[in-house]
């Protein structure tokens, strides 16, 4: 039998939250879903705890561990629903969260992705500060092209949309973020949107999936940046200025070209904001693009007065390493 809605929370070693988790998504007041819960080789107490669950909307698959990416992607192809609710084992749904986002998917067809707002909580501590993002299609096409402006654990998503587009990428020369590079693909195919209520409690844990193991995040980061800069300037291509713009915005210095040309950096972000803004009628990331190109003007005034500052430095520790070489 279909259901309107299938919660997918993918676990690995989550047994210290895992139960408070799953009893905030059978809380929900909208009851019609169904809760795929996918252990992805877990090897805490997991496995135990999910098959101890006792809920006829509950479906637990036990797999042996195949990353986030294509556990995620294996969720979307099994579930029974038309649109697709992320959970993480981590993280909290307030009691309304689903009602919410449903009613607003089904108000508009055409929106692909929907996040909310989150609350912050370190561990098991609330805290006073919050996830709260831009809420329409333009101002967030526009804050895509350079972060990630949706909290993962809160996004719905349109289950025919991220098929058609290959769901989330597996490529591990582009993941992590598999979140920012799905959603920089989802915002191309159709609106996304975020809600402005704060249904979501967001865990900062230390052992998260998110935050586990070895994470290569920095320079993937700059590659999808690059890339969402070139597609909303109409090229096949990130060229130098485009690297060079998304590695000033993540301070990832390494990637960032010999000589970097501030003006067609600028000018391809107030293009990207001037297309936008007219594309959808929101004048206001105009504004967003401009301020964004002026920040782009200190970062490089600021790098390039340490780079000064530290030639004398770097002249004097290669003259001391040609010493030592000599003798």
């Amino acid at each position: 039998m279909s259901t309107p809605i299938t919660v997918l929370l993918p676990v690995y070693n989550g047994a210290a939250d895992l139960e408070q988790t799953v009893r905030s998504v059978l809380a929900q007041t909208h009851r019609d879903f169904e809760f795929l819960i996918i252990n992805d080789g877990s090897k805490d107490r997991s496995g135990e705890i999910l098959d101890r669950l006792d809920d006829p909307r509950i479906k637990v698959i036990h797999q042996k561990n195949m990353g986030l990416a294509a556990t995620l992607n294996r969720g979307i192809e099994l579930a029974q629903g038309q649109y697709i609710a992320r959970q993480d084992q981590d993280d909290l749904s307030h009691p309304v969260r689903l009602a919410e986002q449903f009613a607003y998917m089904e108000a508009h067809p055409d929106c692909n992705l929907l996040g909310t707002a989150a609350d912050i909580w370190v561990e098991n501590t609330p805290t006073e500060r919050f996830h709260e993002h831009p809420l329409d299609h333009a101002t967030l096409s526009f804050d895509l092209i350079f972060n990630n402006p949706f909290v993962h654990s809160s996004v719905m998503l349109r289950k025919t949309t991220v098929q058609a587009i290959g769901g989330y990428s597996t490529d591990l020369a582009r993941q992590p973020p598999e979140d920012y590079e799905l959603w920089s693909r989802m915002a191309r195919n159709g609106r996304v949107a975020n809600l402005q209520q704060r249904l979501l409690i967001y865990r900062e844990m230390p052992q998260s999936m998110s935050r586990s193991g070895p994470n290569p995040f920095l320079d993937k980061l700059v590659t999808i940046c690059a890339e969402n800069l070139a597609f909303a300037n109409h090229m096949p291509t990130p060229d130098n200025a485009c690297i060079d713009a998304a590695a000033f915005t993540h301070s990832a210095f390494h990637r960032i070209s010999g000589n970097p040309d501030l003006k067609k950096m600028q000018a391809l972000i107030l293009a990207a904001g001037q297309r936008i803004a007219s594309e959808y009628g929101n004048p206001d990331v105009v504004a967003r693009a401009q301020n964004r190109a002026d920040i782009l003007k200190y970062q490089l005034v600021i790098r390039q007065t340490k780079t000064e500052w530290l030639k004398p430095i770097a002249r004097k520790v290669r003259a001391l390493l040609q010493r030592l070489s000599l003798r």
